[in-house]
């Protein structure tokens, strides 16, 4: 067990939240119920750092990640998810002058936000991430994007010029944090211009919300929004602006490099003993959030109601492996088509898609991310079905 936090290299992280045999995979596709059942698993022992927030599974294993054209992670299906892209999009247009630059993002998943900001400010872009699937849509109609299906990593990518780097929901899945935004200063180098963007999502909103379903084996790495701040700020760069989006879900910041030796003038505010109070309540609160759960499923399962999830993503997947849910769930909705007809690592329930919900009309519908309610609650009533909408 690692108790040095890979964040800031503080030893003695405080063990606060442990669960056993949970998927090591929560958005690979499945292609058979019995693949999905003996899908592999492994424990998450999460361990918090107090001296810079950050928190990280402790006996995480590398070598159980399995990142490849499998994996299936894309949003933009919603159009309240398409929508938030967009207006990150316009941001960097708007306020940095992302015009005519060349663009790295690094876990560019499918490329679409990388497509978008391309084509919108007539940028050159390289997308690097093994989960890049090479035809699906017309990516590369303009010729302005080119993508590479490997990880990152300094060796192989260094020599890729960028005037911005673009990095989200990535950073979460990586376990050494600090050595990878060290990776991405040095590989900057002096281009002191470039600019950095990440996004990642906002663990505190999890302690605070007692959200068990948003930690699962994938994220190996934990931030609030002070956490993040010290990383950049410890790795050479100027924080340039710091903030929360997406209904508070997730944290982003903007950066630069500073030169060697420089002193960042930007200040970190937040109060780790006030995060320490948060994890700590939510350590001892999650038990019986979970056993909540549990009975809910049970009751519905002696009325005999028709219950489904609708996000068969890795909310989906930790929320059911997490409470042990079996038969009690008809159906596992998610609105990317790219997922219909495979199945849920560690519960082997089949996705399909929101129409086939006419045929099956539940009574139940658990929304596994409360963002999108008013969004699937129009899509049910366009279908003529008004179930019982419960966000998670």
């Amino acid at each position: 067990m690692n108790t040095t936090c890979p964040n800031c290299g503080t030893d003695g992280l405080e063990k606060v939240y442990e669960i056993s045999d949970i998927p090591t995979h929560s958005c690979l596709l499945m292609e058979t119920r019995e693949e999905a059942l003996s899908f592999p698993t492994g424990d998450l022992v999460l361990g918090w750092c107090g001296s810079c927030g950050h928190a990280s599974n402790m006996v995480f294993d590398i070598s159980m990640n399995a990142y490849s054209t499998k994996y299936e992670e894309v949003q933009t299906f919603s159009p309240v998810f398409s929508g938030f892209q967009s207006e990150l999009i316009d941001r960097l247009i708007e306020k940095h002058g992302v015009r005519e630059k060349q663009v790295v993002e690094i876990g560019c998943g499918k490329g679409e936000f990388l497509l978008e900001l391309c084509d919108r400010g007539n940028n050159t872009g390289v997308g690097i991430d093994p989960s890049f699937v090479p035809g699906r849509g017309d990516w590369n109609s303009q010729g302005r994007c080119r993508f590479i299906n490997e990880i990152y990593s300094a060796e192989r990518h260094s020599d890729i010029p960028a005037d911005l780097v673009v990095c989200r929901h990535t950073l979460e899945h990586i376990y050494p944090t600090h050595e990878f935004i060290q990776t991405v200063r040095k590989t900057i180098g002096d281009n002191l211009g470039t600019l950095v963007f990440l996004e990642i999502p906002d663990q505190q909103r999890v302690y605070t919300e007692r959200a068990f379903w948003d930690i699962y084996y994938e994220h190996c790495s934990y931030f609030t929004q002070g956490a993040l701040e010290r990383l950049f700020l410890s790795c050479g760069f100027e924080v340039l602006s710091s903030w929360k989006g997406f209904g508070d879900q997730y944290l982003l910041i903007e950066a630069r490099p500073l030169p060697e030796g420089q002193a960042p003038t930007f200040r970190v505010q937040e109060d780790l003993e006030e995060i320490q109070a948060i994890v700590k309540s939510f350590a001892e609160d999650a038990p019986r959030v979970v056993r909540g759960w549990q009975e809910r499923f049970k009751s519905w399962h002696r009325d005999g109601k028709r219950v489904v999830i609708w996000g068969a993503g890795s909310k989906g997947v930790a929320f059911l492996t997490t409470i042990g849910v079996g038969d009690e769930l008809g159906h596992a909705v998610d609105i990317n088509p790219h997922k219909h007809g495979y199945f849920m690592p560690g519960t082997g329930h089949e996705v399909v898609s929101p129409e086939s919900l006419v045929q099956y009309a539940p009574d139940v519908v658990l929304v596994m991310n409360g963002i999108y309610e008013d969004e699937i609650r129009r899509q049910l009533a366009g279908m003529g079905l008004e179930p019982q909408l419960i966000s998670v």
